[in-house]
């Protein structure tokens, strides 16, 4: 078997692999659905906020009394060499209640509560900025999927362009109308040509890998068809201004600040009093004569305490100095995160303008680039043009419409890229008809004051 036809046959297994027989083609929009419902890094994120929403019930709970129920069961003997000293007591038992809770701490529980919140917030626009990053991913492997398809083809059919090539200079010069010269010339640029038909098929089955890990299937049918238009702002002045008020990168960057605050709140505040009380109520053998003995009756007892820090070994100062750092850092971030934004924005504008002109450009080039080749090959065939003309002119359609392919791909991906930038590629934006996980009713039942008491029953 030649080495074309080994070609041929890979071209067809890939072309199995690509384009199922007999399989619907899927469009970029349901590649998007079946990303948001099955990528595990969205839900990964998604746990994120929901231990994030954990701390709020935690530091809640500051507020709120700590009760318990406690039984006490003893006995007790003493053995003596000495008879008096030698015996047993009755067996007792007591049951009642503990009660403690902390009245007042100077506002430090209110700041780690709001800090906690913020911290949420965080993981939750964390989670947005995941949903960005792979339906952008999903896109790059769709479009890259189509490209490389597309790239395979068009070797595919170059190959067999400069296989027509050398077959027409063998017989010109058996003819003696060519020379070795022509026959190698053609053989060089097949030999070319095999070589990056390879490396297209080599870079189509790395797509088709990417595009499984992001959709969460094998490439099916695709169609690069999506109506994306009414999402790109029409200037990039305005493209910046939604970047600014819905990049959830940004809007993570600022949540952050606000916890930090509510740190720098809380560990001031640990330098005032604080306030708690702690109450005990026996309800059972409380007079000590041994249940069932006991005469019966309750007791209690009601204690608050307060407490004024004083020196604690540098913890206090350096807890705020800490906390202080945190926040001047956390600005910092927000700052740089912000110019990050800004510069992605910038490049995704400037990349689609780019791509959109190089489409047109390719396009008219690639039209002239295959009336040239037919003139040159007419020309050839009547001895006013060598076959190294005819491969030049040949490279150079191939050029162009590789070029158009890949101008293709790089505006879609640009596109989606620039609707990133804004914070406007979500599942909401976009009509995917998907439940959007938020972890909203999560945060709303940990949040809840009398739910452990619920989870009892």
């Amino acid at each position: 078997m030649s080495s074309f036809k080994v070609l041929r046959a890979s071209a067809f297994v890939l072309a199995l692999a690509a384009f199922p027989a007999g399989v619907r083609a899927e469009s970029l929009k349901e590649a998007l659905i079946s990303a948001y419902k099955y990528n595990p890094n969205i839900t990964s994120a998604l746990t994120s906020v929901k231990v994030a929403a954990e701390n709020i019930a935690l530091r809640q709970a500051g507020h709120r009394p700590t009760i318990a129920a406690a039984l006490t069961a003893q006995d007790s003997f003493a053995a003596s060499t000495n008879p008096g000293l030698t015996g047993v007591t009755d067996p007792s038992m007591q049951l009642g209640l503990s009660y403690s809770q902390t009245l007042f701490d100077n506002g430090k529980t209110d700041a780690t509560i709001a800090q906690a919140q913020a911290l949420t917030e965080v993981a939750t626009q964390a989670l947005r900025n995941e949903e960005q990053n792979v339906l952008l991913s999903v896109v790059n492997a769709y479009m890259s999927v189509i490209r490389d398809t597309q790239l395979v083809q068009l070797r595919s059919d170059n190959v067999k362009f400069f296989q027509t090539q050398v077959n027409s200079a063998q017989d010109r010069l058996r003819l003696g109308e060519g020379t070795k010269i022509d026959v190698s010339q053609a053989q060089a640029s097949m030999a070319s040509g095999v070589a990056s038909y390879k490396s297209a098929i080599a870079s189509l089955q790395t797509s088709q890998a990417s595009y499984a890990r992001w959709v969460g299937h094998k490439a099916k049918n695709l169609s690069d068809s999506y109506n994306y238009g009414n999402l790109l702002a029409p200037s990039i002045e305005q493209a910046t201004s939604l970047a600014d008020a819905r990049h959830p990168a940004i809007l993570s960057a600022k949540a952050a600040i606000h916890a930090a605050q509510a740190g720098l709140d809380a560990a001031d505040a640990a330098f005032g009093p604080s306030l708690s009380v702690l109450g005990t109520l026996c309800g059972l053998g409380c007079f000590g004569n041994g249940f069932p003995k006991d005469p019966g009756g309750i007791g209690g007892n009601v204690k608050l305490t307060l407490s004024i820090p004083i020196y604690a070994g540098g913890a206090l100062g350096a807890s705020s100095r800490q906390a202080n750092l945190t926040q001047i850092k956390s600005e910092l971030d927000a700052q740089a995160t912000r110019d990050q934004v800004h510069e992605a924005l910038i490049t995704a504008w400037a990349t689609l303008q780019n791509a959109t002109a190089q489409i047109t450009s390719a396009q008219s080039a690639l039209d002239a680039n295959q009336l040239a080749l037919q003139g040159v090959i007419q020309e050839r065939d009547v001895g006013q043009a060598t076959t190294l003309d005819v491969l030049n002119a040949q490279a150079q359609v191939t050029t162009a419409k590789e070029t158009l392919i890949s101008a293709n791909s790089t505006k879609v991906i640009a596109a989606f890229s620039l609707i990133a930038s804004e914070g406007r590629l979500s599942p909401r934006d976009l009509a995917l008809p998907v439940e959007v996980k938020t972890g909203a009713n999560y945060v709303k039942q940990v949040e809840d004051t009398w739910g452990e008491l619920r989870s009892l029953k």
